[in-house]
């Protein structure tokens, strides 16, 4: 596969944990460290595979938990554990501030869709029906469902070799599929797909074409079912 996706919004490293703390409920100022580093460590992997754009920042941030599990791991005196700072102390610090800020930009984002609903839209429109909501996909979420694809379809994926298989037939391929319905499963995309291969080309079509704007994704809430809906052809200036 030697297409390139090129991704328009390709969330960090810092992200990444966030995602992981907030799909399993942590405590942020509890974080079980052995766990969370090994599911970092899977994910960067699943990225590898994927032969998606990997800063350097996410391998940075993977000797960090490294050293913060070593550390974990040494044995601590009890008459001077009160003045030994947590190894996550900084960590957590770090994402507790950039929580906030996503925070503040995610609310500031939400506050701009919902202005465009007043004052874009005709007043039948706004009464709608919104029980899943058009959001600024996460990636993490993207890789996580389709992990469930791949196990369902009992493929390894750390261990399957890459065969030849056109990423550009499997763009046209998803067009015509969205094209038949407005909204349609995450899961239904990949629907006659039975090969690692093909079903790895399908998730990176599916890729390109949410960065092309030909498709956007659609939750109800965070981890829930993921529906990818079709953009209008008018809305989209050039996009292909």
């Amino acid at each position: 596969m030697d297409y390139e996706v090129k991704l328009d919004q390709f969330e960090g490293p810092l992200d990444l944990l966030l995602f992981l703390i907030k799909k399993q409920e942590i405590n942020i100022y509890d974080i079980p460290i052995s766990r969370i580093t090994e599911q970092y460590l899977e994910y960067i992997k699943m990225l590898k595979f994927l032969n998606l754009e990997l800063a350097g920042e996410f391998l940075v941030m993977a000797a960090t938990l490294m050293r913060i599990k070593a550390r974990m791991l040494l044995p601590r005196h009890d008459d001077v554990e009160d003045e030994e700072e947590d190894p996550r102390e900084q960590l957590v610090r770090q994402l507790l501030e950039y929580q906030k800020i996503k925070g503040a930009a995610t609310k500031l984002e939400s506050m701009e869709y919902q202005r465009k609903l007043l004052f874009t839209r005709p007043e039948s429109e706004i009464e709608e029906d919104t029980t899943e909501v058009e959001y600024s996909y996460n990636l993490f979420d993207l890789i996580s469902a389709f992990k469930v694809v791949l196990e369902r379809a009992k493929v390894r994926y750390l261990e399957v070799e890459t065969e030849e298989t056109s990423i550009e037939e499997k763009i046209e391929f998803l067009k015509e599929k969205i094209a038949e319905k407005e909204t349609i499963t995450f899961e239904e995309l990949f629907e006659g797909q039975t090969t690692a291969a093909d079903l790895i080309a399908t998730f990176l079509a599916m890729l390109e074409i949410l960065r092309l704007g030909l498709a956007t994704v659609k939750q109800a809430k965070p981890f829930s079912q993921i529906y990818i809906h079709r953009v209008a052809k008018e809305n989209v200036d050039g996009g292909t």
